[in-house]
């Protein structure tokens, strides 16, 4: 028998994209309204959810805005337990806290502990879909499908790979950069809602031969995705230009090797050069903003409106544990105020659209996620905007529904988060 729900409430739509056509052209908030879900997908929204709910579980969420699932395009599950470690600079702050703790994955429990554990933080914060890094090890990748795969959320994951600059006990090398990465593809690409994504960590950590090989990987299997690092902080785009003398730039160091293209991943994207600027454009690549991470670590000012103004896709990220967050509506909030100091106030529909489509266009799964849409998974986040007393108090003073939803972008944390569904089953 089939199983429907409808939800009523505040919907989140989308018609277009709000960084290249005015926001209120492009989203929408239907009021008192409704969302049909049959099967696991979006079977109707609006008027005709409505009129063909008669028969559903019905799920009053009056007063609340139900959004689509928030997408978190750029993370590291491995660095849950030391989210929020003191300081210093990027390059320090791997050798002091992150490598020592990726050590840890080569031990399968520990893996799964952690695994599990990260995707209940981001269920609780109504996060329903990530692409993470993982470690050199395999079984760090397998943790991660395994434990999505048993809460059915849609994740894209890869090996992370480094054959020098890194510590004995996570070097791996070329050919088994290769191997790992071909075996954990093959083995998980398109299983269920697992995407895989090969994973260099960045520029420093790979040898010429390791990068050239995954770049053939990805020629091989070009419906992968490709995540790495870019140009996140100037000491060490230096470090790049040393390591690298025979390249036009930090981008270049991906594109010699075959590691630029469309379905490529580029986080942080920071201190651009005009011809990285044209050549991600050119190739249709998308770059991921993750602005607790480049406030915490003072990695500088990711220039949001100018790329997408120059028709760069971009996506929304935590970058946990670089990123002092799990939560995607403090990442909104820290995205709103690097633009401010930018010189640009982004609207909230902008926001609430790079969390959830623009992230998943960037991961190219925007045809099943990112939009409450007929045919779409019911992958869904339903956000209480009177949360907290300070949230109410600010809520209650609100001239029209966007004034309602900014104080929740601003202020929320996990407690706005009142239900969360995936593919169509409510979270329990």
């Amino acid at each position: 028998m089939t199983k429907t729900h409808l939800l009523t409430g505040h919907v989140l739509t989308f018609d277009g994209d709000p960084f290249v056509q005015p926001w209120a052209d492009a989203v929408r908030v239907l009021e008192d309204s409704a969302v049909l879900i049959e099967d696991g997908r979006i079977a109707a929204v609006g008027k005709d959810a409505l009129a063909n709910g008669a028969d559903a579980e019905r799920h009053d969420y009056s007063g609340h805005l139900i959004c689509p699932g928030f997408i978190d395009a750029h993370a590291h599950y491995p660095q849950t337990a030391i989210i929020a470690s003191w300081g210093k600079r990027l390059i320090d702050w791997l050798n002091t806290y992150t490598f020592p703790e990726e050590m840890r994955f080569g031990d399968p429990a520990y893996a799964k502990d952690t695994a599990n554990r990260y995707l209940d933080l981001l269920l609780d914060h109504g996060t329903t879909s990530v692409a993470s890094f993982c470690t050199i090890h395999p079984t760090s990748v397998e943790a991660l499908f395994e434990a999505a795969a048993s809460r059915n959320m849609a994740v894209v994951a890869g090996k992370t790979c480094m054959d020098r600059n890194a510590p004995d006990g996570l070097r791996d090398s070329a050919q088994s950069a290769y191997d790992d990465s071909k075996a954990l593809l093959e083995k998980w690409h398109g299983k269920g809602r697992a995407r895989y994504a090969i994973t260099p960590r960045f520029s420093p950590t790979s040898t010429e031969d390791q990068m050239a090989a995954l770049g053939a990987l990805w020629s091989e299997h070009p419906d992968a995705l490709m995540q790495t690092h870019l140009s996140e902080q100037v000491d060490e785009i230096a470090w790049v230009r040393d390591l690298y003398p025979d390249t036009r730039d930090y981008l270049d160091t991906y594109e010699k090797h075959g590691l630029l293209g469309a379905r490529g991943l580029y986080g942080h994207a920071i201190h651009l050069e005009e011809r990285e600027i044209d050549r991600l454009r050119d190739v249709g690549a998308g770059v991921v903003h993750c602005p607790t991470s480049n406030t915490f670590i003072g990695s500088g000012l990711f220039d949001l409106m100018g790329l997408t103004a120059r028709g760069i896709p971009a996506g929304l990220a935590t970058d946990t544990g670089g990123g002092s967050s799990f939560s995607m509506l403090r990442s909104m909030a820290a995205a709103y105020e690097i633009a401010q100091l930018r010189g640009v106030a982004v609207h909230a529909a902008q926001l609430l659209w790079l969390a959830t489509a623009g992230s998943a266009r960037v991961l190219h799964r925007d045809e099943e996620i990112g939009s409450i849409s007929p045919g779409l998974s019911a992958d869904l986040c339903v956000l209480d905007l009177a949360s907290t007393p300070a949230i109410a108090q600010r809520h209650a003073r609100a001239k029209d529904i966007w004034d309602a939803v900014f104080p929740t972008i601003m202020m929320g944390d996990d407690r706005a988060v009142a239900d969360v569904w995936i593919a169509g089953a409510r979270r329990t």
